[in-house]
């Protein structure tokens, strides 16, 4: 129940802000609303929604102060992420970050922010997954849920797609050169690059609208 609720956040099926309906959600799934509040819980304990006394329950919304601070921090984490994951990546982990990129390229030709925002997501907890730290991976794995809820929103700049599959290229060759320091540098750039788009869009947003990505 609380995986499914937390795949509704990160979709977006749920909005940022947005009050979660209970009764609708409970007569949806033909379930009591008791399971539903235990899974309430465990969301609000990872800090997915807000619980507000005699109101019930709203989506965590991230501010741009929340940004600012949290994917610097992230930046380090993955940084090292890939630093360690270079260090103890077999041949096969390697294969297998290729075939991610691939994926990568091709929702990247065609523009598709939502396939490439999964394919990017799937593509960093894999290297995470590699580093094989459980104390990095615990920590970067309780952060990257609230990078989730910005739901790629910087690949909506103008030129960020672009931008973005050419850091993953050259963060490939140094995991494929066995580049650890050069992995990690290119890692904690390619962060705070997604800030600095972030950032932008939301400077336009503010005193023009929405920008147009084509």
């Amino acid at each position: 129940m609380a995986t499914r609720l937390r795949n509704m956040v990160f979709e977006r099926q749920l909005a940022p802000g947005q009050w979660i309906d209970e009764l609708a959600l409970a007569r949806e799934w033909q379930i009591s609303r008791t399971p539903l509040r235990e899974a309430l819980k465990v969301l609000a304990s990872e800090g997915l929604v807000v619980p507000v006394p005699r109101q019930g329950c709203k989506v965590a919304e991230m501010s741009e102060d929340d940004a600012e601070q949290l994917l610097p921090v992230m930046a380090l984490l993955e940084g090292r992420c890939a630093f360690e994951a270079v260090r103890k990546a077999s041949d096969a982990d390697i294969r297998r970050l290729q075939k991610l990129h691939e994926q990568l390229e091709k929702h990247a030709a065609a523009k598709n922010i939502d396939g490439y925002y999964r394919a990017n997501h799937e593509f960093h907890s894999a290297v995470q997954a590699m580093a094989g730290n459980r104390w990095l991976d615990r920590a970067t794995g309780d952060l990257r849920r609230f990078v989730r809820l910005l739901r790629g929103r910087q690949l909506h700049w103008p030129g960020r797609i672009e931008a973005s599959i050419n850091e993953h290229r050259v963060l490939l060759d140094a995991i494929v050169q066995r580049d650890a320091a050069r992995a990690e540098r290119v890692m904690h750039d390619h962060l705070l690059a997604q800030l600095a788009a972030l950032k932008a869009l939301r400077l336009h947003e503010t005193t023009q609208g929405a920008p147009h990505a084509g």
